[in-house]
């Protein structure tokens, strides 16, 4: 059997995509030109919307415990705080924080939850050229690898191309890398820190002639400078780090043990496009951030997952259109966190007194006024994406009934359920953890109007889901207003699961609505009971192409 998709990279987007295809019965090869998996500890904070994703794949907590929670950011300048911003207060998600974990801990945990689905990495595999084959009943890509144990060239329907900034991939189908580059040089030291405050705040040091930030981490501290180009390419050594700190910090840190030390130069740069034809570029590959703010790691997490649920859906039968919304929805996302981090840095670097006093008297401002936490945090943590503009989203026949609280292209709301049957969940966010396709039904037990009851629309989705085989990655669920008359539960066999709403956010009785929430709990689609046909439509249509691995959830 040819494998319908090649996922070029193995690093934190790679191993995302690559487990969504295998947890969602799509097999996938996976190669990496790395000896083996990487101990390097680029990224450190994940945020709460790369979090999700990780906790639908079934690892967010394994991360988590190991992890640091980060209590909060401070900047300063003279010695003096001038801002502040606390972590934590986000609502309506399982993860109010972002997490310090050093990248080499999330790859491990991909990596094995993907061993658990079947999946391999075939290391030490590169990928010496990619040709896009155009014409004919279907497109394809030809790619030929080279290893130890030779050349192989082999065509496949799809190729996920997550092989970083130097992306071999994105260079052979011709999309160029737009940005710029800092003309600093940036110094990083992973070590023990003496003096170090105990809270688990990251401190920005902005001084005249460069910044200092110090990130806790759960063993130890990272230190971060910029400084002047000195020609040098070597990884700065602690007694460099240690100068930089004792001028720029605020006294009394000593830095020793350093187990990792990088020299770099940081880029502002997104592609284009995301895509050519059958292949489809992530992460790394079509965006590079600063370091600030640690968007890198979380928008490559979030590419991941979502060309990973789409192009799964698109192999099992849905319409290949959904592809078109891979960088409809995910290069916004991009160039707002590579603005963001872009923003950032250049306010870390000003030289101009007057350019200085400026930023610190906006930036106390905005500590005092709360507004500083109010905004940066949600932008940080990629919770609050847009999509009501991609082609993957639509409002159906008899939308109008859906509640306001189900926005068409937002990530739906958390609802407090009580379970009935069929499941445990006692929230829906619970229930979408599974990050499995989800038809909303709502509506009382026994119909208010001539159009058929809720029950009934729940029993012929279900019906469809069934009858198209897609039952392990398509779930219904069937919503009660929490005043609702009992009925009759459905039999065990019928295919879908019944809660009762804890509240009234969606509206109490009256006509039946539907909506289909995606993998990513993104709400695609909303209808009334004429319209649901048409929303069963935009599902997968095909039995999984391996065995699904039993899931475990509510």
């Amino acid at each position: 059997m040819t494998v319908p998709v090649l996922v070029v990279g193995a690093g934190p987007t790679g191993l995302t995509a690559a487990a969504v295809l295998r947890d969602l019965g799509v097999p996938c090869r996976v190669v990496d030109r790395r000896p083996g998996p990487g101990i390097a500890p680029k990224g450190l904070v994940l945020w709460s919307g790369a979090l999700e994703c990780l906790h639908r794949l079934g690892v967010a907590e394994k991360i988590a415990e190991t992890a640091l929670p980060l209590t909060g950011a401070s900047y300063w300048s003279n010695g003096r705080r001038l801002a502040g911003a606390r972590f934590g207060g986000l609502t309506g998600t399982a993860f109010p924080g972002p997490l310090c974990v050093p990248q080499p801990a999330t790859e491990r945990a991909l990596h094995a939850r993907l061993t658990e689905l079947g999946g391999t990495v075939e290391w030490d595999t590169e990928v010496t050229a990619v040709t896009v084959n155009r014409g004919g009943p279907a497109e394809s890509a030809t790619v030929t690898l080279r290893s130890a144990r030779g050349e192989e060239t082999l065509t496949v329907p799809w190729l996920i191309a997550a092989d970083g900034a130097r992306s071999l991939v994105r260079d052979s189908v011709g999309i160029p890398f737009e940005g710029h580059t800092f003309d600093r040089m940036f110094l990083i030291g992973d070590g023990r820190l003496e003096g170090a405050p105990a809270e688990a705040e990251v401190q920005h040091h902005i001084a005249p002639d460069g910044v200092l930030v110090i990130v806790p981490q759960p063993d130890g501290h990272r230190v971060f400078f910029d400084m002047e180009p000195d020609g040098q390419t070597e990884p700065p050594t602690e007694e460099l780090l240690q100068r930089l700190l004792d001028e720029r910090g605020p006294g009394g840190l000593r830095l020793h043990g350093t187990w990792w030390a990088s020299r770099f130069r940081v880029h502002a740069k997104v592609a284009p496009r995301f895509r050519e034809g059958p292949v489809l570029l992530a992460g790394d590959a079509v965006h590079a951030h600063t370091t600030a703010g640690g968007q890198g790691l979380n928008t490559g997490v979030q590419d991941g997952y979502d060309v990973g649920w789409k192009l799964a859906s698109v192999v099992r039968g849905a319409d290949p259109a959904l592809l078109d919304s891979f960088e409809a929805e995910r290069r916004p996302a991009s160039v707002r966190a590579v603005a963001n981090g872009d923003q950032q840095t250049r306010m870390w670097l000003l030289r101009s007194p007057a350019a200085r006093l400026l930023r610190n008297t906006v930036l106390r401002l905005l500590s005092a006024t709360g507004l500083l936490e109010k905004k940066a945090i949600p932008l940080l943590a990629q919770l609050d994406l847009d999509h009501s503009g991609s082609p993957a989203v639509a409002d159906l026949d008899g939308s109008a009934a859906v509640p306001r609280a189900l926005r068409l292209g937002r990530r739906a709301p958390d609802l407090a359920l009580a379970p009935v049957h069929g499941t445990r969940a006692q929230s829906l966010h619970a229930h979408l953890s599974a990050g499995r396709h989800t038809v909303l039904v709502y509506g009382a037990p026994r119909s208010v109007s001539k159009v058929a009851p809720a029950g009934e629309l729940a029993a012929r989705a279900a019906a469809v889901v069934g009858e198209r085989g897609v039952g392990d990655i398509v779930r219904v669920l069937w919503i009660q207003p929490a005043d609702a008359t009992p009925a009759d539960l459905p039999q065990d066999g019928a295919g879908f699961a019944v809660a009762r709403e804890a509240g009234d956010a969606l509206g109490g009785a009256g006509a039946p609505w539907c909506a289909y929430l995606r993998p990513d709990g993104v709400v695609a689609a909303r209808s009334g009971p004429a319209g649901l046909d048409a929303l069963l439509s935009r599902l997968p249509s095909r039995p999984p192409r391996i065995t699904p691995v039993p899931v475990v959830g509510p």
